[in-house]
Parts: C-alpha cells; structure tokens; sequence
C-alpha cells in the first residue's frame, strides 16, 4: 500500500530518510550549477559529494538574507541563486520589504508545484473541508502568500474568492453574500475587517465564516490577539508561517493548538543559538534555520530566518512526529530590544495591549537615550469615553508584566493608521544625544 503523507507524519524513521534524499538529490542538481551556491561552498571547501547524511548538513555554510539582498544588488534584477536558464522559470514574486529592500524570487513551474503541496498539507493540518468556501481580502500584487493560499485551494477543488480592489466594507458583504467559510488574511486585517463589521452594524458571528487562517505576523500565536479575533466572528484561528524565500512551511493544525507543526518532509529544520548557531537543548528558545527541499530552482540552505522557536518536548498527542513549535513564532531575534537589562519583543508589548479591550489600536517607538533604549507607547482608545484613565491602565499593566515602566500616550480614536496587509507598529528612532 503506498504511504500518505499521514503515515509519513506519524514516522520519524520515514520523515529522515525522505529529508536525506532529498537532500542529496538537491546538492546534486544544484552543484555546479548554481552560481550562488557553487560560490558558498568553493569558499568554505565543501565538496558536496561529503554531504550524505542530516548530520553532515551542518557542514555547511549559513546563508543570510544581506547575502541575497547584496547577490541582487549586484547581478540584478534577479542575483546569482537561480540553478537554471531565466526561460525555465515561469512565475516572480517579492518580498514585502517590511524589514529592509524587497527581494525578488522566482520560481520554475516544479518548484511551485512542489509550493502546491506544500499548501496541501497545510490545509490538510489546518482541516479544512471539501464544502469550504475561502476569501482573500486582498489585492495580491507581487506578494507570495497569498498567490499560494489561493491556487492552493483551488487545485484541491475547493470555491475561492478573490476580494482585490475591494473597500474592507465592499469585501465584507462579498465575503456574507458568497457564504464564505475560511478567511485568509493577516491578524491586523481580519482585526480591522472585525472593526468596521461593528461599525456597519454587520455581526460577524452571524455570518457563514467558521475557520480564520492567518500569517504575516504573530497575531495569531499571541493569546490575547487571538482571542479578541476569535471573539469578534465567533470563529477558529489556525496560525501558519512562511517567508517569500522559503514559501510556507508551518501550520497550527485544527486538533493541535497553541503551536504550530514544521513540513518536515518538505525542509530540514534546525533550531540554534542566535549568537554561537550552535544547536539548543531541545525545549530551549532558538533561531529557526530552514533548508527547504523541493524549490530547485532557486534553493535555499541552512537559511536564518532570524524567528525565534521554541521546540516542544511533550509527547504529541496526535502520534505525529513532526517537529511542533510550542507558540508558534516567538518573535524575530533582529526586533528584540533590551530595555534596563529585560529582552523585549514587540509581541510582548502586543500580547499587553490586545488584553485591554479600550485599546483599538498602538503604536511602538524605541527611544535610544545616552546608549540607553526607552520604550514609548501611542495607544488609541475605542471610543473618546473609554480615553479617560486609559493612559494609567496601559502604564501599570505594562509595568506589572514587563518589569518596568514605559512612557503611555493617548491618541484621539481613529488618528492612528490602519493596515490591510501586515501592520507596521514598530518603530527605532534615532539615538537622542
């Protein structure tokens, strides 16, 4: 009997030795062909055919983000991480920028369809059902994720629904009208959908949707904004990740949450110290280092995604044993700040502020005063009643849970921005002297 891609989840023996191969089958096409690559390994002394099992893969080097962003500057539009001619390639996309220069990717008809399995599986963790309906409250651009969510979902046969060129008011009656049932956006947008629904009078837990699947930020690995999502449409929030480099490869799964599971038969994951990249004791926090092992065509290995991970050690109630990421996404190890000697993340900031239901929405700035980092907080009440005392409910309920104080300001409701894609909260200012 051939082995479903269940089978191979619920074995660590089989998920290695299909990781091994492909492994090796991906050296093998790629050298000498990759100039990107073929490069790395000339400089560090690898020879690839050194490289036969997972253990051996440490051998080689890391690649960094700089090191594409730099190859791009340099050979552009596209640098030198491309294992085949530019006519073999059949779709582009790019980054969001959000953390620096977009980058752009290109992928060869393979490599997406491996992406398309990829999607299979998530959606299969994620269950959704035959009859489920799915909407894209977006204009996809060149953005990746959701080009991918969307014809992922149509070549399993389900009804997908694109809401591009749409106002957020526009998108939520197509989204009643067309009875959809999975909702696939970032947690900022399906926040805000849930914002003007209250303000349209639309009660969104009486509509059809049962299922929010979101990424782009870690909203959905953050109880508290969570939970305000789950409450606003009276549906479940499935939390997934991926990158434009290394397309989707994490998924909560529908009978398994506060967590998300890696497609280990899909990339080779490694989880390491972000200043020594050793290896972490199993349950430690570490940065996530992917391999990805069916895009070809534009390869990516031993790659720091700069996600900080946490990898569970408890016993998977499911019998699989792919690894499972308790939290999910714990934060990016570049955002990480550190204020009077505690380390900081703006989801830590995030997961104070969605407690308090006066808060629509804030703003982070990081100060740097004489060497020192100070955290300022704009928070912007619902509505101008609820603005009264605000300010010292934000300012104690900060202090009591990140160890200090932090200065508090209020906006007036509606002045600051709004996002439809991933919200840009974040902010460093330049050192004051």
């Amino acid at each position: 009997m051939d082995q479903t891609i269940e089978d191979v989840w619920k074995s660590r023996e089989l998920i290695e030795q299909i990781q091994t191969r492909r492994l090796t089958e991906m050296l093998e096409t790629i050298i000498p062909r990759n100039r990107f690559y073929n490069s790395k390994f000339e400089a560090a002394d690898i020879k690839v055919d050194e490289i036969r099992t997972l253990e051996d893969l440490r051998k080689l080097p890391l690649t960094t983000k700089q090191e594409l962003v730099d190859s791009q500057a340099q050979q552009p539009p596209y640098g030198a991480n491309l294992s085949y001619p530019s006519t073999a390639y059949t779709r582009l996309h790019q980054t969001s920028g959000t953390t620096g220069r977009p980058m752009r990717w290109m992928d060869t008809a393979d490599s997406w369809n491996w992406i398309m399995e990829c999607w299979r599986q998530i959606y299969l963790l994620a269950g959704l059902e035959k009859h489920d309906r799915l909407f894209f409250p977006f204009s996809f651009g060149p953005f990746i994720g959701f080009w991918a969510a969307f014809e992922g979902a149509s070549r399993l046969g389900n009804f997908v629904i694109a809401g591009g060129g749409m106002s957020t008011t526009i998108r939520l009656q197509a989204m009643i009208e067309n009875e959809a049932t999975v909702v696939c956006c970032t947690p900022t947008y399906a926040l805000r959908m849930a914002e003007v629904a209250e303000q349209e009078g639309i009660d969104l837990k009486e509509s059809s949707v049962r299922m929010l699947i979101v990424a782009g930020e870690p909203g959905g690995a953050i109880p508290a904004t969570r939970a305000r999502m789950e409450s606003a449409w009276d549906a479940h929030v499935i939390d997934h990740w991926g990158m434009t480099e290394i397309a989707s490869l994490g998924v909560e799964s529908a009978d398994r949450s506060g967590g998300m599971y890696l497609l280990e038969s899909e990339a080779i994951a490694e989880i390491v110290d972000p200043e020594t990249l050793e290896p972490v004791t199993p349950g430690d926090v570490g940065e996530l280092l992917i391999t990805n092992l069916g895009r070809f065509g534009s390869p990516l290995i031993r790659y720091r995604t700069r996600d900080l991970v946490k990898a569970s050690t408890d016993e998977d109630p499911t019998g699989r044993q792919l690894l499972w990421l308790a939290g999910g996404i714990l934060g990016r190890s570049d955002d990480m700040v550190t204020v009077r000697g505690n380390n900081v993340f703006p989801s830590s900031v995030e997961a104070v502020l969605r407690e308090i239901d006066a808060v629509a929405e804030f703003r982070i700035d990081v100060k740097t005063v004489r060497a020192m980092h100070e955290l300022c907080i704009t928070v912007e009440p619902t509505t101008e009643a609820l603005s009264e005392g605000l300010q010292t409910i934000v300012t104690d309920a900060l202090r009591k849970r990140l160890g200090f104080a932090c200065e508090v300001t209020l906006a007036a409701p509606g002045e600051l921005p709004r996002f439809e894609l991933k919200g840009k909260r974040f902010f460093r200012q330049p050192e004051e002297k």
